[in-house]
């Protein structure tokens, strides 16, 4: 997967399936707006009458809202490109939209995966687009996931990666030789716990992070405003086992976002 082509049809059909799940999530807010603001008035007519139309006016001012919120992400998403503040309402997409999104997309016969896995090419997309100042690589931070390393290892590299022999047998080996050559940190979690308390140690501008569509997602979540670039692991033994990564699309992004003498 490269996901430095913007032409490559796979990768526009999954801002396809973002943008359209984005509307109907955005639809089916507005139905649960309209019915509940048409409930409210109901009974607000029985308390007073001046109630009605306090309450019109709420839904009507959520309904613009929403709306320009909803159509600046989504112009943003199609042009690739970050508009006038949507870098601060695209946090309003990743903490309330994303998990309805997740919802519904079942319901329509598209997978929690494949939503996630929209959500990861738009979110890298719209950085890619937004990537105006590089930025050095001690505030930048490679985020390794601890399946890339072989299972039947018995060195422990969560606590420190300088404990990695580097024999060679897993991805691990490649890339601590790719941090040294670009002189950024590198670390390996075992979860969402360890790895927010490494960002918190860390404090990077930058993360690159390697994990499967859920954690990606998960973690992109859990860091906003902090960008994360997402890089999905490979799983031929199946997940979380024995996994690996394309080292060459993370060299990709380390030249794309680090100030390189």
């Amino acid at each position: 997967m490269n996901n430095f082509n913007s032409d490559n049809n796979p990768q526009s059909s999954k801002k396809r399936i973002f943008i359209g799940l984005l509307g109907m999530t955005f639809a089916l807010i507005m139905l649960l707006i309209l019915a509940g603001g048409w409930i409210a008035t109901i009974g607000l007519n029985h308390l007073h009458p001046s109630l009605t139309p306090i309450a019109k006016i709420v839904a009507g001012v959520t309904f613009v809202v929403l709306s320009g919120i909803i159509s600046a992400l989504i112009f943003s998403i199609l042009l690739e490109k970050e508009l006038p503040f949507t870098h601060k309402i695209r946090g309003l997409g990743i903490k309330l939209f994303l998990p309805m999104m997740e919802l519904l997309g079942p319901r329509l016969g598209i997978s929690k995966e494949r939503v996630r896995n929209s959500f990861i090419e738009t979110n890298n997309r719209l950085l890619l687009s937004g990537n105006r100042h590089k930025i050095s690589p001690d505030k930048m931070l490679l985020l390794l996931p601890h399946c890339l390393q072989m299972a039947d290892c018995q060195r422990r590299i969560t606590t420190s990666i300088d404990n990695c022999k580097q024999c060679g047998k897993c991805n691990i080996d490649g890339l601590i030789k790719l941090a040294q050559n670009y002189k950024i940190r590198i670390a390996v979690a075992t979860g969402g716990t360890l790895a927010r308390k490494i960002v918190r140690d860390h404090k990077p501008k930058l993360i690159i992070a390697v994990a499967c569509e859920r954690d990606l997602t998960s973690g992109i979540h859990d860091t906003f405003p902090l960008p994360v670039y997402g890089i999905l692991n490979q799983r031929p033994e199946g997940p979380c086992w024995n996994t690996k990564v394309d080292t060459l699309e993370i060299e990709k992004a380390l030249q794309t976002f680090l100030k390189i003498p």
